[in-house]
């Protein structure tokens, strides 16, 4: 709600800079003239609702991004932001899907890449992490390349990061956010473990993809990772979920987890899908 301190003309104009467009382009594109625009930016003219959500639209801003940019120019949000709970199907679909992926790691993340729901397969791969960066709200970057999580044993550390500080950087030029630029910055500052740069570099450029390759007590497994997003959402927090799921990379990896899951279901009698945090 701070926006609303900020003129609409500033903010438009503020994104209009931050995607390299100029005043025809953007008018062009939203149906209007580079005048009105210019008075817009200005000051001089006040936009129509339909307007700031054209301008919105060509200027590929996140919904959340448009509310606010509604609500500079005066305008109630067009885009709900509901919880999770409140989209039952939403919920539903996606707990469906982290299912059907056992006994392949997958999880929900937010837009902070906050862990907000799991499959919790393969609970082998977190062991000596610390309890810290396994408690609620788990983050999936700082749980994999923190030297208390994950970091460790990331046989490609190097490699992973650079992919991961790749990704925050284009969040980033996107939108301005703080809590990224904070988990950026401390990624920037992990150590990379020993022998980590050796590896990266030698194979990095041999693979059509690039694994997140994890040393466990049953030996190295190797993982591909998706993402996948609902289309055309219409409301905030769903259009910033993403849902990432671990893919055998090779025949060892497939191996390895069959004897991680007949550990798990021999540990709990049976039962692998005892509820976890990640």
């Amino acid at each position: 709600m701070a926006v609303r301190a900020v003129e609409f003309g500033v903010l438009l104009r503020r994104w209009r800079a931050s995607r390299g467009m100029s005043q025809t382009t953007l008018a062009l594109a939203a149906k209007s003239s580079t005048r009105h625009l210019s008075y817009l930016e200005t000051g001089r003219s006040r936009p129509s609702r339909d307007m700031v959500l054209r301008l919105g639209e060509q200027l590929n801003l996140s919904l959340r991004d448009q509310n606010l940019l509604l609500l500079a120019a005066g305008f109630a949000p067009a885009f709900a932001e509901r919880s999770l709970e409140e989209m039952s199907s939403a919920r539903s679909a996606m707990e469906q899907i982290l299912q059907v992926h056992l006994p392949y790691p997958a999880y929900v993340l937010d837009r902070h890449w906050n862990v907000v729901l799991s499959n919790a397969a393969l609970p082998q791969l977190y062991e000596g992490c610390s309890p810290e960066l396994l408690r609620s709200p788990v983050n999936a970057v700082r749980l994999t390349l923190h030297p208390d999580g994950m970091g460790p044993r990331v046989e490609n550390f190097v490699e992973w990061r650079a992919h991961t500080v790749t990704v925050l950087k284009q969040q980033l030029q996107a939108r301005a956010d703080p809590v990224i630029q904070a988990l950026l910055t401390e990624v920037l500052s992990y150590p990379a473990p020993r022998g980590a740069m050796a590896l990266a570099m030698s194979e990095g450029s041999q693979r059509y993809a690039s694994p997140l390759r994890v040393q466990t007590r049953f030996g190295r497994v190797s993982f591909l990772n998706t993402t996948t997003v609902f289309g055309a959402p219409a409301d905030v927090t769903l259009s910033e979920l993403a849902l990432e799921m671990l893919f055998p990379a090779d025949a060892a990896t497939i191996a390895i987890v069959k004897d991680m899951v007949d550990e798990a279901e021999l540990a709990a009698g049976g039962n692998s899908r005892a509820s976890r945090a990640v």
